[in-house]
């Protein structure tokens, strides 16, 4: 977890006898464990993981039962070596006994893979020759501190797909009938079956999902891996309390809207009873200076939700607090939560957590979009869809580069369809403000509820339970989504918004990421209507609530229009820069297009980039080689991402939100992300942030007006807006300046551009902010065309509006060459380094969609990640600017940093 804060523990006099708790678990305050052969485990943030020296090995190799591969004699002979958290495929990638999956069409070569190119595995079954069909043990060997003793000791598995059987030293303390979910949590009291002081021995045998399971898919982002993703898949670890454990605890905000004046927190936490016998005690709670408690009973191994309500404990109303935000509107404040659970005077169980004093609402508004309202204001989510890596691979550093890059586009929220990350991901989003919209997923099981036998019933609750429990305390949580591509039935909404409510989880429950009405909850006020291929940067602006003549009907909710709140929705395929196809496709396999390439396309309707290379030819001209095919790739994708943010912002709040779909991959791709794989930023990472900047000028292509966006919260007076439209050969056409003031989170139509003759077949619109000082805050940079880019909206589907006429950009390529100036220096600021370059356009034509890239050495790679101040840009004649890029030192190693830089026109 990020913070600069200092937490506070209070230990009572019997620390050394007794654990505190971190985020919900304990520190060890001591470990005098003996010295044994097996590995002893280090604690970690509080918690005792068991991630190391794991082995791993099919059952089809193991004879012995259970009980015999959890015994100290029990030697595993050829197995694999692992760390847990991990997938039975993702291990055996790891140690490279399977190569990268990849790189080119390799995984098409994994035994296990005979599901059809595209197909969604998840629906089909396994093969019974498949080596996954079969179950996989994970056996691990460690001594458990002797400080354990006369404890109640806990086994945590945050993931396991799909089921198991669990065995500690030779007794088997759950089975798979009670081990069943792939979206489950499974705490298991095993201090009668632990050893302390000694070396202990765990094994679990686990069994893949089937295609009847509530489980894990990709649906069409990307292939599955052959082993359906089996295995430990999340953290494993031990801790310790007295008779009874404190968990999930919670802090619940009412603020007085809508001057915030004052806000009443109601807090709770689960209590576990370890022992066989009733217990009362004390559970007492602290926030700062604030004290709370009260008497809890507990009947023998009962598990009991206590809370503290404001009406029963006025100091729980806060005066003048200090509000979590997103870091679009303000600074996440977080406030520590203390709570003790004390026995006969002697702390059993003590927790430290955070958490932020916030209120989310929501309402279909008159337009019939989903608002929604951080502590009574409004916000606009302009956001992207996350995943994790397809073999659900963990990495601490990655995690935290992917965050910063969503902070430096400037999104303010990120959307988990099933695949609900880590406890690290949500520690991240609650320091950085970013919100989170999770919820369950479409295209699999999951949805297929006439299906559901009794005990998926039981699965289902008991995972939304789990995830609601961990959830709740987390002020990024935003919303939550009871279904995404089709809402739950009655019995089943019922069942979900009942176990919500009980859980006391404090956000806006959505029924659906579709406008499918419900008869429980009604109008879902979301629309799911695509598209998903490419569309035209029009399409946003010119598809409107009230449609477009001879349109089909789209989804309920309307097409994919900057209207509502679109909760997945692209401007289709994102071709990588060159380096990034190089490592994915190979050498043999660069050009032309072929099934390597539509390899790293999506499933579905989107095995191809067919529809987006077809409009690149016909709008910027054909291309004869990878590196002109990618170049003019990032153009158009920088371009229509653009569009799309820009269209919801000009348009909010008749527009309330919209989902970039997606934000990442899970493996090298051609569609779908705003930055690849790699971490390489390409043309769309750019044109989102140049769209989500604070003060932002816009061009409409629907009435050629301009407006200016406002995103910030707080009024900026004194503007002025410089307009100006160049000819191909930089000849001014037109220029006027606007005096304005742009009121906090507003949209403004500043002037309409006139019809103007004489323009060249391709044109410039340059859009330019001052601020009272004259500091430039805001720009824009539009290349447009004199031929109409018309849609044709009778053939519009779910996925797309095809172009009826293209626009035709490929006069650009007679652009002259220019040669640009360019100087560098780099500075260090602690961990990190900064290249400040500098480059000029002496020449008196345009040098346009400049790439500016920061290699280890002069043939080095590329340093990744970076984040640039700004990329691929345009420079007018004699016009200067200096950029900035900041990496991690580390990356660099020895080598001395080199800057190349590249344009469409520049030599």
């Amino acid at each position: 977890m990020k913070s600069g804060r200092r937490l506070t523990f209070i230990i009572p006099l019997l620390a050394q006898f007794l654990c505190i708790s971190f985020l919900g678990s304990q520190i060890l305050l001591a470990a005098d464990t003996p010295a044994s052969k097996a590995k002893t485990p280090k604690a970690s943030g509080g918690q005792l993981f068991l991630r190391d020296h794991w082995t791993m090995q099919t059952s089809a190799k193991v004879v012995a039962k259970g009980e015999v591969v959890a015994s100290r004699g029990f030697i595993p002979k050829g197995w694999h070596d692992v760390t847990v958290p991990t997938t039975v495929v993702a291990a055996l990638v790891k140690d490279k006994t399977l190569p990268d999956p990849f790189f080119a069409m390799n995984l098409r070569q994994f035994a296990g893979v005979t599901y059809p190119i595209g197909g969604n595995f998840s629906n089909l079954p396994m093969e019974p020759g498949s080596p996954y069909a079969v179950s996989w043990w994970y056996r691990k060997e460690f001594t458990a501190p002797a400080s354990y003793a006369g404890r109640t000791s806990w086994l945590k598995f945050n993931g396991i797909n799909y089921r198991a059987n669990i065995w500690l030293n030779g007794k088997q303390i759950a089975t798979s009938n009670d081990v069943t979910g792939a979206w489950r949590t499974y705490e298991l009291n095993v201090t009668k079956a632990l050893k302390p002081g000694v070396e202990n021995v765990l094994a679990v045998q686990v069994f893949a999902p089937t295609e009847n399971d509530l489980a894990i898919t990709f649906v069409d982002w990307n292939p599955a891996p052959p082993d359906k993703n089996m295995g430990l898949w999340g953290d494993v670890y031990l801790t310790t309390s007295g008779p009874v454990a404190v968990r999930y605890p919670t802090v619940v905000s009412k603020l007085n809207l809508p001057t915030n004046d004052s806000a009443q927190l109601t807090v709770a936490a689960q209590l576990k009873n370890g022992t066989d016998r009733s217990v009362t005690g004390k559970l007492r709670g602290q926030i700062e200076n604030v004290a709370f408690e009260q008497e809890v009973e507990l009947a023998p191994n009962e598990s009991k939700d206590v809370t503290f309500a404001p009406d029963q404990f006025p100091q729980l109303t806060f005066s003048n607090p200090r509000l979590w935000w997103p870091a679009q509107m303000g600074k996440p404040n977080l406030y520590p939560l203390s709570m003790t659970f004390e026995l006969n005077g002697m702390v059993s169980d003590h927790s430290q957590t955070e958490f932020g004093i916030r209120q989310v609402t929501s309402e279909v508004n008159a337009t019939g979009g989903r608002a929604f309202h951080i502590n009574g204001k409004n916000i606009l989510i302009r956001g992207g869809g996350w995943t994790p890596d397809m073999m659900l691979r963990e990495n601490s550093q990655r995690l935290h580069d992917e965050f910063r890059y969503v902070r430096d586009m400037g999104l303010n929220t990120v959307r988990l369809e099933g695949k609900l990350e880590t406890q690290e991901f949500f520690d991240l989003a609650d320091h950085e403000g970013v919100l989170v919209m999770a919820g369950w997923c479409c295209c699999d099981f999951w949805e297929r509820w006439s299906r559901w036998k009794p005990e998926d019933f039981e699965i289902a609750q008991q995972s939304l339970r789990d995830q609601m429990y961990r959830l709740r305390s987390h002020p990024s949580l935003v919303m939550w989504l009871n279904g995404s591509d089709n809402p739950p039935p009655p019995d089943v909404e019922q069942m979900y918004l009942d176990i919500e409510t009980k859980l006391l989880w404090p956000n806006p429950v959505v029924s659906s990421a579709t406008g499918k009405p419900t008869t429980i909850t009604g109008d879902s006020g979301v629309k799911m209507t695509g598209p998903y291929e490419y569309v035209a940067p029009s399409y946003w602006v010119k598809d409107t609530p009230q449609g477009q003549p001879n349109r089909k009907q789209c989804n309920p909710g309307g097409c994919g229009g900057a209207y509502g709140f679109n909760t997945e929705t692209s401007m289709g395929p994102a071709v990588p820069p060159i380096d990034s196809i190089r490592a994915m496709v190979g050498k043999d396999h660069l050009w032309p297009i072929d099934d390597v390439w539509n390899y790293h396309a999506g499933g579905g309707e989107f095995k191809t980039i067919q529809v987006f290379s077809d409009a690149l030819a016909n709008r910027y001209g054909k291309s004869d080689n990878v590196e002109d095919f990618a170049e003019k790739s990032q153009l158009q994708t920088y371009e229509g991402v653009r569009a799309m943010y820009e269209a919801y912002s000009r348009n909010k709040y008749e527009s309330t939100g919209v989902i970039q779909w997606m934000l990442n991959n899970a493996w090298p791709s051609m569609i779908w992300h705003l930055y690849d794989y790699y971490l390489r930023p390409g043309g769309g990472y750019f044109g989102a942030k140049r769209a989500m900047e604070a003060l932002h000028p816009i061009y409409g292509y629907d009435d050629r007006s301009i407006w200016v966006v406002s995103s910030q919260y707080e009024d900026a007076k004194g503007l002025k807006l410089t307009t100006k439209i160049y000819n191909l050969d930089m000849t001014e056409k037109f220029s006027h300046e606007d005096s304005l003031d742009a009121a906090a989170d507003s949209t403004t139509k500043v002037l309409a551009l006139p019809d103007l003759q004489g323009l060249s077949p391709v044109y410039f619109v340059v859009l330019r902010i001052s601020d009272s000082a004259g500091k430039q805050v805001g720009s824009n940079f539009y290349w447009l065309s004199t031929k109409p880019e018309t849609l044709d909206w009778a053939k519009s589907n779910w996925w797309t509006t095809p172009t009826d006429s293209f626009a035709d950009y490929s006069v650009l390529s007679q652009l002259p060459k220019v040669k640009l100036k360019v100087t560098t220096r780099t500075e260090r600021k602690g961990e990190e380094s900064i290249a400040h370059v500098t480059v000029e356009n002496p020449d008196k034509n345009l040098a346009f969609f400049v790439r500016l890239k920061l290699n280890k050495s002069a043939n080095g790679e590329e340093i990744l990640p970076i984040i640039w101040e700004d990329n691929y840009i345009s420079l007018l004649p004699g016009e200067k600017r200096e950029l900035t890029g900041t990496y991690r030192t580390t990356e660099l190693g020895t080598s001395k940093p080199v800057v190349k830089v590249s344009g469409w026109n520049v030599e």
